[in-house]
């Protein structure tokens, strides 16, 4: 049981109201609330250290390096990676981007295999769509089962001598279910295929170690797990990001420069051009801290409480479809029937609560769900039972007025 009470002391936002009602915040799929300590890192470094990186050789310059390369190794500890995998970005976007661009570009050719899902958030879908097209590679769908979950058997009915890349998410951001990535990354391997995780959903709730689960990319943002916009992780095993050509080009990426060539510095520094999100990664280095003196187990426990307390009220609703109502995390994803989401989420808004309403970057999904858009509340470790309780009864109250036609 977490200390909810005692934790939400650490968010100054948890303080704030909106509209004129306490702030509810159940929008972490979105971003998390930020506290007091991962606000103090960036404070310290912005106020005390704000130099660049491995370029000056003065005291202020060393000490901004050290700062930036102690964040790397807490990455990677927490992980289970080596630090020299670990490459800094500025969200899971452009980490996923960089995996479909410096290795896919690279490796596939005509008539090879990218397995992937409708499932995935148009991040980890785009950029291998966009690869298919480029190389002539062919983009297939692993079926999903009747409640909408990756399996190793289907993974196994589509994988072939022609797949060269897996790309699946660890933890879908609507449906909340927990892909066996372990098997995936066993299975791929066996047919000489690589895989890329997108764990934007999965770093902020769930221990991670990327050498136990062997995939060969893992990508995350800093933001979702309380950590500073600006700021995203790319792990890839080692022998592959050496092999791979940077992604952008500029300074401190650079080994030697001439006229006509040019060779780069080893990874991870050859895929981080220019400053690096140094406050940012400063920032992350905090929040990972933070969320493992709370514990990631206690925080993916005290979420399953929440999501089932929130499931248990809200199927008492008249009138509520909950699509996933199995979900592995603290996702709850929903609708209430003659309401549009957008309608619904301005509701909440009247009452101080964050929902979520649209189509989640996940437009292959919407059309697998037959719905233009979803609501969706998704829980942290600050969340209470009082602030779902207030949801239910703001569903409740939000459903009849559209029924009666008071809105």
């Amino acid at each position: 049981m977490l200390d909810t009470k005692k934790i939400r002391k650490d968010f100054p936002i948890l303080e704030e109201t909106m509209n004129g009602k306490p702030l509810i915040y159940l929008d972490n799929g979105a971003t998390a609330l930020k506290p007091k300590q991962v606000i103090q890192a960036l404070e310290h470094y912005n106020a005390k250290k704000s130099a660049n990186v491995h370029r000056g050789v003065y005291k202020l310059g060393n000490d901004a390096t050290e700062l930036y390369e102690e964040a790397r190794q807490t990455v990677a500890d927490f992980i289970g990676a080596f630090r020299k995998e670990i490459v800094f970005t500025k969200s899971a976007t452009e980490s996923l981007n960089i995996v479909a661009m410096s290795y896919g570009l690279q490796n596939l050719k005509e008539g090879d295999e990218i397995l992937t899902t409708e499932l995935e958030h148009h991040s980890s879908f785009l950029p291998w769509q966009h690869v298919a097209k480029v190389t002539g590679a062919v983009l297939k769908l692993i079926p999903l089962t009747a409640d909408g979950r990756i399996t190793i058997e289907n993974v196994r009915s589509v994988l072939s001598q022609k797949t060269k890349v897996v790309a699946v998410n660890y933890v879908s951001n609507v449906m909340g279910y927990i892909a066996p990535i372990k098997e995936i990354c066993r299975v791929a391997h066996e047919h000489n295929a690589v895989v890329s995780v997108d764990a934007a959903q999965a770093a902020p709730h769930l221990p991670i170690d990327v050498k136990e689960l062997d995939c060969d990319f893992l990508s995350f943002t800093g933001h979702k797990m309380l950590g500073p916009t600006g700021v995203g992780v790319l792990y890839g095993k080692y022998d592959l990001l050496q092999k791979m050509p940077p992604f952008m080009f500029g300074g401190e990426m650079i080994d030697i420069v001439d006229l006509h060539s040019s060779t780069f510095k080893n990874a991870p520094y050859k895929f981080e051009a220019g400053t690096p999100v140094i406050a940012g990664a400063i920032g992350l280095g905090a929040a990972i801290k933070y969320l493992q003196q709370i514990g990631l187990s206690n925080i993916h426990a005290h979420e399953i409480e929440m999501k089932n307390y929130a499931l248990k009220q809200l199927q008492k609703v008249e009138g509520v479809t909950v699509f996933n109502p199995d979900g592995d995390t603290g996702i709850v994803s929903f609708n209430v029937d003659g309401v549009h989401p957008h309608d619904m989420a301005t509701v909440y808004d009247s009452r101080g609560i964050c929902v979520r309403a649209g189509h989640h970057c996940t437009q292959l999904l919407m059309k697998w769900l037959k719905q233009p858009a979803t609501l969706r509340a998704s829980v942290y470790l600050y969340t209470t039972k009082e602030e779902i309780d207030t949801l239910v009864s703001t569903t409740v109250s939000g459903k009849d007025a559209f029924i009666n036609g008071f809105f």
